[in-house]
């Protein structure tokens, strides 16, 4: 890692992480009709120069693991400088049905296959994507403790999951991270789950700290979305949802601009230092996103800038966040 980047310490161990890593769903493609190689390849090495040493993908972040072929590719005899974890549990039957699996024998399959995508032979983080509601977590945390125990991953940890579900997996595996969506507008984990891993020495690495770019700044108010884009599910992508979203934004916008940075930049430096959240993970699928991302850590908003954010949180409100059925 670049010694002017800030590092954390995943869990209780020894690894240290970037405060920004790379979300590699995008260059997976199944969401962009725009995914080049090339772009996806300069991506992940734009990391290496960045210094942002923590690449987070999946076993189903592509029909056949585009993800983490990928991730081979690009890394080649550059391996060890990357943290690279990756989940199991989730599969895609054809043509895309999304298959939750957290049965001990397909996350030992799973698992292997992402080593031998991931030309490794072993990952720094593997993560239960997401509970089975077929079986007991437990069943599941035995599993990932015996990969763990063989040296095919170094910690472990769980996404999407409740407080209960969390706890009753750490009761079985020592659990070194946890991840959950989280942004200013998604704040649910702060009644419990957040307090809990502080507690605990577990690590919060989230995902949709922009709010699927909600919180970028780019989207303009007369923004439509086609039906081929799962935003238009989203109430606060919605009719007075999305006009109350855009008054925020706007409010961000004023706030950044004194800071010298986007309201992209903004949004990341408040997600990464607030009290237990140790990664904001940013997806990207061209070299020029990531950096621009990178630019969100590095520096620290003033406390009056700080209060003027919560200020206008509260204003806001929770909206609802429900993806409609």
């Amino acid at each position: 890692m670049k010694s002017n980047v800030e590092s954390r310490p995943l869990g209780k161990t020894a690894i240290l992480i970037s405060p920004i890593a790379l979300g590699c769903w995008p260059i997976a493609g199944m969401t962009s009709a725009d995914v080049v190689e090339k772009d996806s390849l300069a991506t992940i090495e734009a990391c290496l120069d960045l210094g942002i040493n923590l690449l987070d993908t999946a076993f189903c972040y592509g029909m056949q693991g585009e993800s983490e072929r990928l991730i081979a590719k690009a890394l080649g005899d550059r391996r060890d400088e990357m943290v690279i974890a990756t989940k199991g549990g989730i599969h895609w039957d054809p043509p895309r049905t999304q298959v939750l699996d957290g049965r001990p024998a397909t996350l030992r399959r799973e698992c292997e296959e992402s080593l031998r995508r991931l030309n490794t032979d072993r990952v720094e983080l593997l993560y239960l994507h997401a509970p089975d509601p077929t079986i007991p977590i437990e069943e599941s945390a035995g599993e990932l403790k015996r990969l763990m125990d063989e040296g095919k991953t170094r910690t472990v940890g769980v996404s999407n999951v409740s407080l209960d579900q969390m706890k009753a997996f750490a009761a079985v595996c020592p659990l070194a991270a946890y991840q959950p969506h989280y942004n200013m507008l998604q704040r649910e984990i702060e009644a419990d789950r957040l307090p809990w891993c502080r507690e605990n020495g577990v690590s919060v690495l989230v995902y949709w700290p922009l709010m699927k770019g909600l919180l970028a700044g780019k989207l303009p108010r007369n923004h439509v979305f086609p039906t081929t884009d799962s935003r238009h599910k989203y109430p606060m992508f919605q009719g007075q949802e999305w006009e109350k979203n855009q008054d925020f934004v706007d409010e961000l916008r004023s706030i950044a601009s004194e800071t010298g940075h986007t309201v992209a930049q903004l949004v990341i430096n408040w997600t990464i230092h607030q009290p237990g959240i140790t990664v904001a993970l940013c997806g990207a699928k061209r070299p020029d996103q990531i950096r621009d991302n990178a630019l969100g850590m590095g520096w620290n908003l003033t406390e009056r800038q700080r209060q003027r954010i919560e200020e206008a949180i509260a204003r806001r409100g929770l909206p609802v966040t429900r993806a409609a059925v």
